[in-house]
């Protein structure tokens, strides 16, 4: 054990994305910089069903991490509409015996059933601020533009049963005006969101560059989560957050931690 700290690991492993998520966590942790073991990965994929995933599981093995892979698809094409509390209640019994301190939904593309929730403190990626916009990245985006936002971010939240509903975790916050904001927000003066959509689409310079900004983060937030987790500065405690002093918060803020690292991604 590199640091004592156990750390789970739920992945579909369906694209790169998948698995850059998850290099950036192990090349944190072999180089000192978290100290924590990553206990276990599960996947609701097995090999052959999927390039992608399969891709993932080849780089799970090569690191040598012990991984548990129950297919959700054999489930729902046995099942149908009752698959999902039978392909909860096996992935539990898969992963008797695995235990973690925190685990990480990182492109896990299932809504975690309860009992799961309940068994592992389960955190999640959001693209945006406690309080912000729900729904998928685009989606927060082109609520951000119709709103005229002037900041938005991105969170870590508890996961539970209802998709995006758990409280924050973790946060960072960074400004969507000034430079190089203004100009594309000055671009779009007197013109609908539903017009932008029907014009332009996602090509549009300024939901290009709120996005830019808003993936550089994603992977450092969850890097700087995990290590401010494994150093004790925050823990979860019951149905809430509490600091190192034990102080509960509403959710720690990591943005200064987070704009150091995408300092360079963001220059370029």
């Amino acid at each position: 054990m590199r640091g004592g700290y156990r750390l789970g690991w739920f992945s579909t492993g369906r694209g790169e994305g998948s698995r850059n998520l998850l290099r950036a966590v192990w090349d944190s942790i072999t180089s000192g910089e978290i100290k924590a073991d990553i206990s276990f990965v599960f996947c609701n994929r097995e090999y052959g069903q999927a390039e992608g995933s399969d891709a993932f599981i080849d780089q799970v093995k090569g690191y040598s991490i012990p991984l548990v892979c129950v297919s959700s698809k054999k489930f729902r094409d046995k099942y149908g509409d009752q698959w999902r509390p039978r392909f909860e209640e096996a992935a539990i019994e898969s992963l008797a015996g695995y235990d973690a301190d925190l685990v990480v939904l990182a492109g896990y593309m299932l809504v975690v059933g309860a009992d799961m929730c309940r068994r592992y403190p389960m955190l999640n990626l959001h693209p945006a601020l406690p309080g912000g916009p729900k729904g998928t990245w685009k989606e927060v985006i082109w609520e951000l533009m119709d709103r005229g936002a002037v900041d938005t971010g991105v969170m870590m939240h508890r996961a539970t049963p209802v998709l995006d509903e758990g409280p924050a975790v973790t946060y960072c916050r960074f400004s969507i005006r000034g430079e190089p904001f203004d100009k594309l927000w000055d671009d779009i003066q007197d013109r609908s969101v539903a017009d932008i959509q029907n014009q332009e689409g996602e090509e549009n310079a300024l939901f290009r560059e709120i996005r830019r900004h808003g993936a550089s983060r994603e992977l450092p937030l969850i890097v700087a989560t995990i290590k401010a987790f494994s150093q004790g500065r925050v823990r979860i405690e019951g149905n809430g957050i509490v600091d190192s002093r034990g102080k509960p918060i509403e959710a720690y803020d990591l943005s200064m931690e987070v704009d150091k690292a995408v300092q360079s991604s963001l220059s370029a």
